[in-house]
């Protein structure tokens, strides 16, 4: 059996850790399971966004 390969902006190779209070980790989590995300992703998702945008003032 052939394996579908998916193209990935880069290897997940680093982690970022942060400190957050745990009734917003708590929500934030059960929206993104609602929205059918996870908090990694959409965190990526954040990160891309804001270095893209800042990227273009400078």
């Amino acid at each position: 059996m052939i394996k579908k390969q998916r193209t990935k902006l880069g290897k997940k190779d680093s982690q970022l850790v942060i400190r957050i209070n745990s009734k917003e980790r708590d929500e934030f989590v059960s929206l993104c399971e609602d929205l059918d995300s996870s908090a990694a992703r959409e965190l990526r998702k954040f990160i891309r966004r804001f270095v893209a945008e800042h990227k273009a003032v400078n």
